[in-house]
């Protein structure tokens, strides 16, 4: 992983792109560690909140089919004189679309207006439908296509992977999970790291229910930092690659400027220990999801 990182404390408003890691997915591929999700976002807001995002310095958009924003992701990007080589775009395989997955990614390219992205994922496995599979090999042909740059799935759990790996060509590059303090997964992050599979977590801070323990407060104020920055460093020192949101542009700037500082081992420790496993999961369970 690309570790170069800001070395002094800046301004919110003035914390460099080029501050962001890259993280070399198992193809190839170079990803910004740190990402803008734009999980329910308004559609009619979507695109002036992607240009606060990219002029805060954030080159890494996380989309889906399903939220129903890709038009507003799509102009902004188009509105902000970006290099396309300079972004880093995700979009997400609808679960009811999963028996036509290459007439769905390419509905979701003409509404992002793009010619390719750089990520696409399975958004669910969907257990019950025993589709996953299916799609899965479809994701391998648009990958071939140079369309979709790696390929991907969000919230697989080990034997949906497992499944893949026996029955498929290409192992994915990515499995977005639920990943956050209370849900720390490491089973599943180590089966992760075995097979070449990188980590990305939404719901990064806590699904809107941010862990405010004595130990987080007290890192926080060790660093001069809140326990957000000090909840996405965390992540970041993990090797996570992270994909927080908002729709405030403060805050969006205050979760870019988290590179200025480092937890100590000690405090990566401490984290560990308020994993409450399934007790933590604030959003669906992948099983219940069909």
């Amino acid at each position: 992983m690309t570790t170069s990182a800001a070395n002094s404390a800046v301004p919110n408003s003035a914390v460099p792109t080029s501050a962001v890691p890259t993280y070399p997915l198992n193809n190839g591929t170079d990803i910004p560690q740190l990402g803008f999700g734009v999980f329910k976002v308004d559609p009619d807001k979507t695109s002036r909140i992607v240009t606060d995002a990219l002029e805060v310095g954030y080159r890494h958009l996380d989309t889906a089919a399903i939220y129903r924003n890709e038009e507003g992701v799509g102009h902004a990007i188009a509105e902000s004189g970006i290099p396309r080589d300079e972004l880093f775009i995700t979009t997400k395989l609808w679960n009811t679309d999963q028996n036509s997955a290459a007439s769905a990614f390419e509905k979701s390219l003409a509404r992002l207006k793009l010619d390719y992205v750089d990520l696409y994922l399975i958004h669910w496995p969907t257990p019950a439908n025993g589709t996953f599979v299916k799609a899965w090999k479809s994701l391998e042909a648009i990958n071939a296509t140079g369309r979709a740059k790696a390929i991907g799935v969000s919230n697989f759990m080990i034997p949906h992977l497992e499944t893949l790996l026996a029955e498929t060509s290409i192992v994915p590059a990515v499995n977005q999970i639920e990943l956050h303090v209370d849900l720390q997964q490491t089973e599943l992050r180590a089966f992760h790291e075995a097979h070449g599979i990188a980590t990305e977590a939404w719901g990064p801070l806590g699904q809107g229910r941010i862990n405010s323990s004595t130990e987080l407060l007290a890192i926080a104020e060790a660093h001069g930092k809140t326990v957000p920055q000090v909840i996405l460093r965390w992540h970041l020192q993990l090797g996570t690659i992270v994909i927080p949101k908002s729709n405030n542009r403060d805050r969006m700037a205050e979760n870019f400027d988290v590179f200025d500082f480092e937890l100590t081992d000690a405090e990566l420790s401490a984290i560990a220990g308020l994993d409450q496993g399934e007790a933590g999961r604030g959003g669906s369970h992948p099983l219940a999801v069909n």
